[in-house]
């Protein structure tokens, strides 16, 4: 039997019940993994299918491998992203997407897309702003 209690509901409407704006709400450390430049990053690439750490670092222009490693453990710690470390030498490791990342990281996906579409946009006011600041 379903109940008004068991129905999800949309952020905007659990934001006027304050959830995640409760300093200690569990849900802020799953939110900075996924939403950190990096980890936005590695979702949209994993996206792709299974990479190599290495692969992930040539895809990702200026992460650094400490940053990367990093990023990975945090989203495998969230059930986001799995890894699978070969026995074989030199060590052969490579990340996936989760059932629950893939479903992440298509919404994160959606506003890299957003960003991307309104960047010609965003960067003219960004000008216009600079030019009106040093006036």
């Amino acid at each position: 039997m379903n109940t008004q209690d068991d129905i999800p509901r949309p952020f905007s409407e659990k934001i006027r019940r304050g959830e995640l704006m409760q300093a200690d709400c569990p849900s802020r450390e799953v939110l900075k993994h996924m939403t950190s430049r990096w980890g936005v990053l590695v979702l949209v690439v994993l996206l792709g299918g299974t990479h190599r750490f290495s692969e992930l670092r040539r895809k990702i222009g200026g992460v650094s491998e400490k940053m990367l490693s990093q990023t990975l453990q945090g989203l495998e710690s969230d059930g986001l992203v799995h890894r699978l470390s070969r026995p074989i030498v030199p060590p052969y490791v490579e990340y996936t997407l989760t059932p629950l990342g893939n479903a992440a990281a298509t919404k994160v996906e959606a506003m890299v897309d957003w960003i991307e579409d309104n960047l010609h946009e965003i960067m003219q006011f960004r000008r216009e702003n600079a030019v009106a600041e040093r006036i």
